[in-house]
């Protein structure tokens, strides 16, 4: 009898040919299927994107912000790959042909109701690991926002769809959730 396997043994290269109509995150070589976004996670994400891109053109940032699907490669493992909801990266040495190699410098992932222990746990703890700054996740039943900012602390502040939300990446920017058009 062949014993149990703790992981599954994909890699990058398995992410890469992946069918086009395929959403999957490639976790310690094991495939995780990802839900398909509805039209209130879309427009979570076109709220922070246009609030985040404005702050950053505004400023003259370095930093780019990408949407999801945007490939993240979070160690040299070759068997750890995920698409976040938005990607915040700040030095452009990460960026590939491919998307990122190593940790955006901020997160945020907006919570479908079948992925919350994905979102909650599994990534919570990639993040950690490979050295993400800042991680949101919006969860848009509850509305409520989870921030983490790993610099100062490992437990989140829990804000609601009433607040404005400071940004501990920047000295200057809040996102105000009352501003978002659900």
């Amino acid at each position: 009898m062949e014993p149990a396997k703790i992981y599954d043994s994909y890699t990058e290269e398995d992410y890469y040919n992946l069918p086009d109509d395929v959403r999957a995150e490639l976790i310690y070589g094991k495939f995780y299927d990802m839900a398909s976004p509805n039209r209130i996670h879309q427009e979570i994400v076109s709220f922070c994107i246009k609030n985040i891109g404005n702050y950053i053109d505004s400023k003259e940032g370095a930093c780019k912000i990408y949407p999801g699907p945007f490939a993240v490669k979070l160690f040299n493992d070759k068997k750890t790959i995920v698409e976040p909801d938005i990607s915040v990266i700040c030095d452009p040495n990460k960026l590939t042909d491919r998307g990122c190699s190593g940790a955006p410098d901020w997160v945020i992932e907006i919570v479908s109701p079948s992925n919350t222990t994905h979102d909650y746990i599994r990534k919570l703890n990639l993040y950690v690991k490979a050295g993400v700054r800042e991680y949101w996740i919006v969860d848009p039943i509850e509305k409520v926002v989870s921030v983490y900012f790993f610099e100062q602390s490992p437990f989140p502040i829990s804000f609601t769809f009433e607040d404005r939300i400071k940004v501990n990446i920047y000295d200057t920017l809040w996102i105000d959730f009352q501003d978002l058009p659900l």
